[in-house]
């Protein structure tokens, strides 16, 4: 299971990758694996809101429907269009290609509320809870 150290993660099972005032989030490895195989992503519109601890998104696999919890709050400025062709990005590049959406941070200070990459990992250990 791949947890990257240089990325932050929530509780909800989503990676954020800081650069700037904007954040770059997708699904861990061990969320698509749970998921199965990935056959839709619906994507935000740019220029939606996110709220932290809010859905943003829905991801569909064929196993469930599960929604994406937005770990920041701020404006949605970029989706990651190739999911409409190709949502199994998200199974073979959880970390690269099969990111889900940019957002602009309104509120830097909820970065402090996520995780490290050895907090997150104990959680997987306990079986994602």
């Amino acid at each position: 299971m791949s947890i990257p150290a240089e990325l932050k993660y929530s509780t909800d099972h989503e990676w954020v990758r800081v650069e700037g005032n904007t954040a770059i989030i997708g699904v861990t490895d061990f969320a698509q694996s749970q998921l199965g195989d990935v056959v839709f992503v619906e994507l935000p519109n740019e220029g939606d809101s996110a709220k932290a601890g809010q859905r943003i998104s829905v991801i569909e696999s064929v196993k469930a429907v599960s929604d994406i919890i937005s770990p920041l709050s701020g404006k949605v400025i970029r989706t990651n269009q190739e999911l409409n062709d190709a949502p199994e990005l998200v199974n073979q590049s959880p970390y690269g290609d099969g990111w889900i959406l940019v957002i602009e941070l309104s509120n830097p200070k909820e970065l402090t509320g996520l995780l490290d990459d050895a907090a997150y990992s104990e959680i997987v250990e306990k079986g994602g809870h």
